[in-house]
């Protein structure tokens, strides 16, 4: 039986443009990220609709944070034609708006060095020259809050725990929409259920190749958002929201196919890990530190990455418990895999994955040992039974991680000096403000003691 052959750029513009009549699309969000993470759009309306996706609509790059100075200002928006999706929701007049993820091309068509999709297809390039293919499934916790007065509130609108049912967890309604909307969007939804903490949610999707990932890393935050809003809520994915709850990861299984062929499954083998598997857990676990300030962007995500919440601090390995930075589930053959459990869901999803992908391979490359697995619990272990098995801890803050990012050159050179530069730049600045900033904790504690 002959395959069929590939669906052409010209085929699938046509089937966009007949999609979007026969649905009544009104509007096209042109989607792209910027090196902060933050989702981006211009939106056209439907007489401009071939224009767009021959990608020759421009846009003021220098508007954009770190993108490109004002006299550098005009970009392009190269679309993905295989992104393209409707909403699932309609303005009053029943109208439509769709959605195509692109790329950013400077005026010349040439990939422009700040779009950080474009940097993950880079490191794609570099797998897929060691014969691998990178698959990536992630767990993106997110909290529902109640608005007051237009404004978003730290109050949540369920006392519920882990698993837990209506009546006790009010989100149940709101996930359930959620989920609806994204298998509208295309997505393969798995699972979802409440998370710890009050307020706090999970919706997993299927895994998928690593760039498809990203986009749908994305796209869900901003269905999620949108769905909450619509039942007069707030979902936000910031770490670690309320003190003294557990805040929300991003716990991201990753695993490298040869062909049809899972390269970390070892049949019989120590652990049933290949050595390509082993090495890549000793890329992540060499460059966890250098790569943390893109995997956890925050000042709030080192508040997360504290003991005692769940979130892993230690840069070490397991294939039994969670309390170390990476975990190697249980299941095998086509579906082993690794779980790297220190990112959140405020990361730049296409930098973060790209980081994670390079180190991996740098562990390939230099045939890095991970050691063996740490299978007691590290929460509970003394400081001297840590530094006997040499476990080293993650940055404490944004500030200590942005000094391990300077000092990484695998993932300085990952990101390219473009991203490199701009992304540092920001998150000093965004340091430096905080570290100014006397709050409400400093005033109670010392205030009328000192």
């Amino acid at each position: 039986m002959k395959a069929k052959p590939p669906v052409q750029p010209a085929d699938l513009k046509a089937t966009i443009l007949d999609r979007a009549d026969k649905e009544r699309v009104k509007f096209l969000r042109l989607q792209f990220t910027d090196i902060l993470g933050v989702v981006k759009n211009v939106e056209v309306p439907d007489g401009q609709f071939s224009e767009a996706l021959d990608g020759r609509i421009m846009f003021d790059g220098s508007s954009i944070e770190g993108f490109v100075r004002i006299e550098e200002s005009d970009m392009y928006l190269k679309p993905d034609l295989s992104t393209f999706q409707v909403f699932p929701w309609a303005d009053p007049s029943g109208a439509r708006v769709g959605r195509i993820i692109c790329d950013i091309a400077n005026p010349d068509q040439t990939p422009f060095a700040g779009c950080p999709r474009t940097t993950l297809k880079r490191v794609m390039r570099m797998a897929a020259d060691r014969g691998f293919t990178m698959m990536a499934g992630p767990e993106a916790e997110f909290f529902l809050f109640q608005r007051r007065d237009g404004k978003p509130t730290t109050v949540t609108h369920d006392a519920a725990g882990y698993f837990d049912l209506a009546p006790v967890d009010l989100g149940e309604d709101v996930r359930r929409e959620i989920v609806l909307a994204l298998e509208q969007m295309g997505f393969h939804v798995e699972a979802a259920h409440h998370e710890v903490a009050p307020g706090q949610h999970e919706i997993d999707f299927r895994y998928d190749g690593v760039l498809a990932t990203a986009d749908n890393v994305s796209t869900f935050r901003f269905v999620v958002k949108n769905v909450a809003l619509r039942n007069e809520l707030h979902a936000t994915f910031m770490p670690k929201p309320v003190f003294g709850l557990n805040g929300s990861g991003m716990h991201t299984h990753q695993s490298l196919f040869r062909g049809a062929n899972n390269a970390f499954d070892a049949g019989d083998g120590r652990w049933q890990l290949s050595e390509t598997c082993l090495y890549y857990i000793g890329g992540l676990l060499r460059h966890a530190k250098g790569f943390c300030a893109i995997t956890n962007p925050l000042v709030n995500s080192y508040k997360r990455l504290v003991p005692g919440y769940e979130a892993p601090t230690a840069i070490a390995w397991s294939e039994k418990n969670r309390s170390p930075l990476v975990r190697v589930p249980a299941a095998r053959g086509l579906s082993t895999r690794i779980e790297l459990r220190m990112p959140d869901p405020s990361c730049n999803p296409y930098l973060a994955l790209a980081v994670m992908l390079r180190a991996g391979l740098d562990g390939i490359d230099k045939r890095l040992d991970p050691g063996p697995p740490v299978n007691k619990n590290i929460y509970k272990m003394s400081h001297r039974e840590r530094r006997h098995l040499r476990i080293d801890d993650l940055p404490a803050s944004l500030d200590d991680a942005l000094d391990e990012l300077e000092k990484d050159e695998i993932v300085r050179d990952t990101l390219g000096e473009h991203i490199f530069q701009h992304f540092l730049e920001a998150k000093r600045e965004e340091w430096h403000h905080y570290a100014r900033h006397v709050s409400p904790w400093e005033m109670d504690r010392y205030l009328g003691v000192y």
